[in-house]
């Protein structure tokens, strides 16, 4: 079974990332088949909205998977994406993810990606990769302080806390939140809506609103790359990666009401 699939509703497109068993972490594999998906729908005309999403319940994306570094790391087919090779592209339409339970480190990056997010009330979001010193390459850097606001994305970069939806929502991070099960469910209803309305202006808006932010995001995004990939050598990182692979996991702090 594939560890991307794409499901078309009518004009609306979900990309699923299936891979379960390992909270939808992102490996090499998936990565490439990630981009191909959003370039597919990216490309195919009867596709109005895409939405973004992770199979199982338990997981948006927990990221990058680190048992296979050496291959997220290696190469991309995309040069203007970092290693999970959606950061660069643009499919030029209304993307929503619908998050359920973990939203961390890369996958974080991802539903960052999209124009906003739906949670369902169990959901949780976090720059969890901070425990490994891997940096954010993915988009992280640029799109979470669009987001959220300066002061609050250093707070998630620099802490690496772990927070719930509600306070996800209350920054800005989600957008809706809703019963546990049901952020799919919500954001086809929205994505069905949007479909809707006449093309051309609602594109427009979307396109203005996305330039009007200053610093183009390629240039942001070559910038990151810059700073960001040559940390992936420091001896630190191979350090959290072989505490990560011994079964090391601290405990993230929980952020004071």
């Amino acid at each position: 079974m594939a560890t991307v699939e794409v499901e078309r509703r009518g004009s609306v497109a979900i990309v699923w990332l299936n891979r379960p068993e390992v909270h939808n972490a992102v490996d090499s594999e998936t990565a490439r088949l990630l981009h191909a998906a959003l370039v597919d729908v990216r490309d195919d005309e009867r596709t109005r909205v895409v939405i973004v999403s992770g199979r199982g319940g338990r997981a948006f994306s927990s990221g990058a998977d680190l048992t296979d570094g050496p291959g997220l790391f290696a190469g991309r087919e995309d040069a203007t994406s970092g290693p999970l090779q959606f950061s660069g592209l643009d499919t030029g339409k209304p993307s929503i993810a619908a998050v359920e339970g973990y939203c961390f480190a890369g996958g974080l990056e991802l539903a960052c990606w999209c124009d906003f997010r739906i949670a369902g009330d169990t959901a949780e979001f976090g720059v969890l990769n901070r425990r490994w010193g891997i940096p954010l390459v993915d988009g992280g850097t640029q799109r979470l302080p669009r987001i959220v606001g300066l002061s609050n994305a250093l707070w998630l970069i620099e802490t690496g806390v772990r927070i719930d939806a509600r306070r996800a929502r209350d920054i800005g991070l989600a957008q809706e939140v809703v019963p546990a099960g049901t952020a799919l469910d919500r954001a086809v209803e929205l994505a069905e809506r949007a479909a809707e309305y006449p093309r051309a202006s609602l594109l427009a808006d979307r396109a203005s609103a996305l330039a009007a932010l200053g610093v183009p995001l390629d240039e942001c995004l070559r910038q990151e790359e810059e700073r960001g990939i040559p940390t992936l050598s420091e001896p630190e990182l191979a350090e959290g990666l072989q505490r990560y692979a011994s079964g090391d996991r601290p405990e993230p702090p929980v952020p004071a009401d």
